[in-house]
């Protein structure tokens, strides 16, 4: 039997496969109100996918600060069809996962968060959404594409970045950051002593995105 939250997302190329979890229920936010994420996971042609541990502890991390969490598969990793392709196609799935949480929960407060590749997928989408309240890039690549679009952000944005990261230097980052409007309220979080994937210190970086996700959420209700 398929495990209860896991699902398929129809998709113009057949499906996403999916997990969906709601908060614990004695969480003190729980979302009734459509207060919803989506993760996205890192690059499919490294073995990226939505059960990787950081996607897993940053959507739990979510849950945690009382949000509903949706995780795919980008197409062609597991059982969800199609083939990379190179972003473009990934952008789709994730305009595909947005649909679906707007369907299944009506006027929803979204927030997109990506580690890796999926943090170029999410605020690259999440930017032009309107549908997107705010975004959440975890161990963002800046060494290995360009995210200067994010210049034109006006959303509140996270960075959770290790301070070793081999594939974005902090420096790199931090530039990055200091160019962002003010309008975007970014906000970098450096997590001491690792490397791209948190090793030892992943409850660092779930504490850094729940503790945001609940300063936002509640003050975007006020």
């Amino acid at each position: 039997m398929y495990p209860v939250g896991n699902l398929f997302i129809p998709a113009p190329h057949g499906q996403l496969e999916a997990i969906l979890k709601e908060p614990c229920t004695d969480s003190e936010s729980s979302s009734p109100d459509g207060r919803v994420a989506l993760v996205l996971h890192p690059h499919p042609l490294h073995g990226g996918t939505m059960h990787n541990k950081v996607v897993f502890r940053a959507a739990r991390a979510l849950n945690d600060a009382g949000l509903v969490t949706l995780r795919i598969n980008f197409r062609g990793v597991g059982a969800s069809s199609g083939a990379h392709d190179e972003g473009r196609g990934e952008r789709d799935d994730a305009r595909t996962a947005l649909d679906y949480l707007t369907e299944n929960y009506p006027h929803a407060d979204i927030t997109v968060a990506g580690f890796s590749f999926g943090s170029r997928v999410g605020m690259e989408v999440g930017l032009a959404d309107e549908r997107v309240g705010r975004l959440i890039s975890i161990g963002t690549p800046v060494n290995m594409t360009d995210f200067s679009f994010l210049r034109e952000c006006r959303k509140p944005l996270l960075f959770v970045h290790g301070e070793r990261d081999e594939f974005g230097d902090i420096q790199k980052l931090r530039a990055l950051v200091s160019q962002l409007p003010s309008e975007a309220d970014a906000r970098l979080e450096v997590i001491s002593g690792v490397a791209h994937f948190f090793e030892g210190k992943l409850d660092e970086m779930s504490r850094a995105i729940t503790e945001w996700t609940k300063q936002k959420v509640e003050g975007s209700s006020d």
